[in-house]
C-alpha cells in the first residue's frame, strides 16, 4: 500500500492526478454535479456532439428494444446473446460508412484492442501515428507486433519508416480521422495512396467523426472519398450517435475474420437491447436528417468567430473540437478550475492522455448549445485566460 500511496502523491505533485465527479442531472448541455447544490454548469467537455443522447427518437429507439427484448443480451453473441437487432444495427451501420459489413464491439477500448492483435502478431509491423488513441496503443501492445511510431500527421516522416522497416509480414497502419485532443484532421487520401505504395492494411478510428462529418453522417472516410482505400472503419456510437458501443466496417471477409478472431468480440457479453435500439435509431437519424450536423458546424461557426473577436489568435481546427493549449498541468487545472467557479465545466486534459508539456483544455461544441451559451462560454474562457494564463492570448 506505501507503494501505492506514493504512487499517488506524486500524481497529485505533478498534478495529474485523476479523481471523478458524478453529475447528479445532466441535460441540454448543462449539468449539476453532484454535493453541489442546485449550480447549473454550461458542459463543454461532452462528446455528445449532435446531442442525439437526448432526441426522442433515439430515447424512443431505446425504450422499444428494452420492452421487447429485455434489460440484457444474456451471453456472448457466439453464445445465445446473438439478437436480430444486433444483425440489424450491423447492416445499418456498413451502408453509412460505405462497406459491404460491420461487426460490434463492447466499446471504442474494446474494439482497437480486438482488432489490431486480430490483424497483425509477431512477425509483423505497425505505423501507428503518435497521437493515436491510448486504445490503439494497447492494441498494438496486445498484439506483439514490431510498433513503429511516425510524427503526427507527417507522412513523409510514414514513409520514411515504411522504406526501412516494412520487411517481411504483414503491416498495419492506424490512424484516426479526427484527433480527439487536437482537432485535426488526417490526410486520409495521401496516406491511402501511401499504403498502397507499400502493400499495407489500413486501419481509421472514426470515433469523433462519424456522425459529424460526411454527406450522410458516414465520417471523414467518406467525406474525403477514402472508403475503397481502406480496409477497417472503426468508430463508436458513444459520441455523435449518442448511444454506447462500437463497430468495425470493412470488406464481408474482413468482418468474417474478425468474428473469429478478435478476442474482445468472441469473450465479450454482447451489447443489451435497450443500447441496440438507441443505436439504430441514431443511426437512422444522422443519414437522414443533415440538418443535425449543419446545425452543429454553424455552432461550430459562431464559437470560433466569438474566440477570434474577442482576441484569440491562435489557430483553431477544423472540427467541433477545440483544443486550448496551456502546457503544465497544474496551470491547466487551475485554469478549469477557474471556469468551474464560473459556471463553464470544460475538462483539463493532462498526461499521460497528452504528451508531457501540452496539457490543455479540450472544448467540445455540440448541438445542445445556442449561440447566447456560445458566447457567455467564449467570454467566461477569455476573461479566465486574461487573469490566469494572458500568455495564451499574446
Amino acid at each position: 500500500m506505501d507503494e501505492l500511496n506514493g504512487w499517488l502523491g506524486a500524481r497529485e505533485v505533478a498534478g495529474n492526478l485523476r479523481e471523478l465527479r458524478p453529475v447528479a442531472r445532466r441535460r441540454g448541455g448543462r449539468l449539476v454535479l453532484a454535493g453541489g447544490g442546485e449550480r447549473t454548469l454550461l458542459d463543454f467537455s461532452s462528446n455528445d456532439y449532435l446531442g442525439l443522447s437526448e432526441h426522442p427518437e433515439v430515447v424512443e429507439g431505446s425504450r422499444r428494444a428494452l420492452e421487447e427484448w429485455g434489460a440484457g443480451s444474456g451471453a456472448a453473441r457466439l453464445m445465445s446473446g446473438d439478437l436480430l437487432l444486433a444483425h440489424r444495427l450491423e447492416e445499418a451501420v456498413a451502408s453509412l460508412k460505405g462497406q459491404e459489413a460491420a461487426l460490434l464491439f463492447g466499446s471504442g477500448y474494446l474494439a482497437n484492442a480486438g482488432i489490431i492483435p486480430a490483424l497483425v502478431g509477431r512477425e509483423d509491423v505497425i505505423f501507428a501515428d503518435r497521437l493515436d488513441h491510448a486504445s490503439i496503443y494497447d492494441g498494438c501492445r496486445l498484439s506483439g507486433a514490431r510498433l513503429r511510431r511516425f510524427r503526427h500527421n507527417d507522412l513523409s516522416h510514414l514513409e520514411e519508416l515504411l522504406r526501412g522497416e516494412r520487411g517481411q509480414g504483414q503491416a498495419l497502419i492506424v490512424v484516426e480521422s479526427l484527433y480527439s485532443m487536437d482537432g485535426d484532421r488526417c490526410p486520409l487520401r495521401e496516406l491511402v495512396a501511401l499504403k498502397e505504395r507499400h502493400d499495407c492494411l489500413l486501419l481509421v478510428d472514426e470515433a469523433h467523426a462519424t456522425g459529424v462529418f460526411g454527406a450522410n453522417g458516414g465520417g471523414l472516410v467518406e467525406e474525403e472519398g477514402a472508403g475503397a482505400g481502406v480496409d477497417l472503419v472503426m468508430g463508436t456510437f458513444g459520441k455523435a450517435l449518442g448511444s454506447y458501443g462500437a463497430y468495425a466496417a470493412g470488406s464481408a471477409t474482413m468482418v468474417r475474420y474478425l468474428l473469429n478472431r478478435a478476442r474482445s468480440f468472441i469473450f465479450s457479453t454482447a451489447l443489451p437491447p435497450a443500447v441496440l435500439g438507441a443505436s439504430m435509431a441514431a443511426v437512422e437519424l444522422v443519414r437522414t436528417r443533415p440538418e443535425l450536423r449543419a446545425e452543429l458546424h454553424r455552432r461550430v461557426a459562431v464559437f470560433k468567430e466569438e474566440l477570434r473577436q474577442g482576441g484569440w489568435s491562435r489557430p483553431l481546427g477544423p472540427s467541433q473540437i477545440v483544443p486550448v493549449p496551456v502546457g503544465g498541468s497544474p496551470e491547466a487545472s487551475g485554469l478549469a478550475a477557474a471556469l468551474l467557479d464560473r459556471g463553464l465545466y470544460v475538462t483539463a486534459v493532462r498526461p499521460p492522455t497528452v504528451p508531457e508539456g501540452t496539457a490543455r483544455l479540450r472544448i467540445s461544441i455540440t448541438r445542445h448549445h445556442g449561440e447566447a451559451d456560445l458566447r457567455e462560454a467564449v467570454a467566461l474562457i477569455l476573461a479566465a485566460i486574461r487573469r490566469h494564463a494572458p500568455s495564451l492570448l499574446a
